[in-house]
């Protein structure tokens, strides 16, 4: 090999390792930077108020979603999810009382979770209560008990009582008297991983959804959003004017589809990110009000807010006479 041939393999090898440096580089900061949990708070407070109202429907009727003779008993479980057999805490004993004793467990840790009182501990239980739940009555779980599974997943790993907590007004009570504490605002790691994994998770979720819609050949027409308007079984809205106006049907179709295709791609650029989640919180509020879909809408919103900077959370929380939040840590 001549001397010419060896430099440009050597100059070769130089701009590969700095490439690879600096891709580990760039993987090392968008995981392991240390950010502001309050983004974390705040999906925390708007998941605990949506897991409270979901167990509260749970405790309606605890025999009719988790006991033995209810509307699907234990031993066909297996047969809805394929599997020889599913964790739940609700096959612990055929009781009444301890299927209603256990519905209260889960809704009293959603709402110290939404108050931030105990905040890991009161995550933990409150994902156990949802996983027990969906195993248990795999019939009544939807969109919004899957979400409510991404979302708590993320606040069992981030210290998601570090702001807006009862968790943190101990904390400065205690540092108030003279007790030894973490300094404010210095960020923490676990935070940012918490936050990263829930935004790569809604990045997929939307991505496959959207995929699946390119199977549909009503979104590619255009029409398919007539189909959910037309539907007088499935709306909460007379939305059968729009029959008239067939151009808003389609702009208003191909417009969604192509925001959940690429919104993976839009939400990361900060020029493109309001865009991406304002399209996000219009979608899933028209779902909920013209579909009845509220609480999932609500939980895909919280989802959304992961997103937002903690900058733009402070500039929004001093603007209502929150700026104590400044504090946390």
């Amino acid at each position: 090999m001549s001397q010419r041939q060896q430099q440009l393999t050597a100059d070769a090898g130089q701009v590969g390792a700095a490439r690879a440096t600096g891709w580990v580089s760039a993987w090392n900061r968008f995981w392991f930077t240390a950010s502001d949990p309050l983004p974390l708070a705040v999906v925390r407070i708007v998941t605990g108020l949506l897991l409270a109202w979901s167990s509260f429907v749970w405790l309606l009727d605890t025999e009719a979603f988790f006991g033995p003779a209810g509307w699907l008993p234990a031993h066909d479980v297996w047969r809805m999810n394929d599997q020889p057999w599913q964790w739940s805490w609700y096959f612990a004993s055929p009781s009444p009382v301890v299927h209603w004793v256990l519905g209260i467990v889960t809704l009293l840790s959603a709402l110290t979770l939404a108050a931030g009182l105990s905040t890991r501990l009161s995550a933990v239980v409150a994902l156990a209560g949802l996983i027990s739940a969906a195993n248990r009555a795999p019939l009544n779980v939807f969109g919004l008990d899957d979400t409510l599974g991404m979302l708590l997943i993320s606040l069992v790993i981030g210290p998601a009582g570090a702001c807006l907590s009862v968790d943190r007004w101990l904390q400065s009570r205690l540092i108030g008297h003279g007790r030894t504490g973490d300094a404010a605002g210095q960020g923490s790691v676990a935070a940012t991983i918490a936050v990263r994994l829930l935004q790569c998770h809604l990045c997929v979720v939307y991505f496959f959804s959207g995929s699946g819609k390119l199977l549909g050949a009503s979104w590619w027409e255009g029409m398919a959003l007539w189909g959910a308007a037309a539907n007088s079984q499935y709306r909460t809205l007379d939305l059968t004017w729009m029959a008239d106006q067939p151009l808003l049907i389609n702009a208003l179709t191909l417009s969604t589809l192509f925001w959940e295709v690429s919104y993976a791609a839009l939400v990361w650029p900060r020029l493109t990110r309001p865009w991406a989640i304002g399209m996000g919180i219009a979608v899933h509020l028209g779902i909920g009000l013209a579909m009845g879909m509220m609480e999932f809408g609500l939980a895909m919103i919280a989802a959304n807010l992961a997103f937002v900077p903690a900058a733009t959370w402070r500039r929004w929380t001093a603007a209502v006479g929150l700026a104590r939040v400044e504090a946390c840590d």
